[in-house]
């Protein structure tokens, strides 16, 4: 089993990046894979709303987004980590976010999935919420911890003080491992979601 995780932070190896190898040293530890994903600082385009993706199968800007859709396709659990900026998600990560879901949601449906925050000193509750709402609305179990996934400290090195930010991390990751073994078990005895033919309905008509 392996779980797939992004680094949506400017900075490689960081705060956001604290948080996500403290997740994954538990996750190696029972036993699951895993592979941090950098978002990069390279210019990142936002959903343009044109829906190419319904006929492309895949995003019609063809970057890291389409890059990380492949290895979703694969994964068995997802961690998104973001920085916070202005109280809320950093903008590349809701633009990559965005894309994805709209391309690629189908292939991240029913698999585990949490988000990891990171901030100096406020905003990390507004952006937990942000980051979330992806995983609701793509029927995606989402994995809690002993406390909201968020670490504090302005360097990596002041993420590696807070203390109980590592600890939420390692409890995420064991939690996330325990998750995607006892769905390991259903599957094997037969058991799978009931699904549903989605309904729209339009408050303008």
């Amino acid at each position: 089993m392996k779980v797939l995780m992004l680094n949506g932070s400017p900075h490689e190896h960081g705060c956001t990046y604290v948080a996500l190898s403290e997740a994954a040293k538990s996750l190696n530890e029972q036993g699951i894979e895993t592979e941090i994903v950098w978002i990069g600082k390279e210019p990142l385009e936002g959903c343009r709303g044109c829906a190419a993706c319904s006929k492309l199968w895949k995003c019609v800007v063809d970057d890291k987004v389409n890059e990380f859709a492949l290895k979703a396709a694969e994964a068995d659990g997802f961690i998104f980590g973001s920085p916070v900026h202005y109280a809320s998600a950093a903008g590349a990560i809701v633009s990559f976010m965005d894309r994805l879901f709209y391309s690629s949601g189908r292939k991240m449906a029913y698999k585990p999935a949490a988000c990891v925050v990171s901030c100096r000193r406020a905003g990390a509750s507004a952006t937990f919420d942000v980051l979330n709402k992806y995983f609701t609305i793509n029927q995606m179990p989402v994995v809690s911890s002993n406390y909201w996934n968020e670490i504090h400290g302005n360097t990596a090195e002041q993420a590696l003080q807070d203390l109980e930010g590592l600890q939420t991390m390692r409890v995420l990751g064991k939690n996330m491992a325990w998750l995607l073994k006892c769905i390991e078990a259903g599957k094997a005895a037969g058991l799978a979601p009931e699904k549903e033919k989605k309904v729209w309905t339009n408050f303008i008509r």
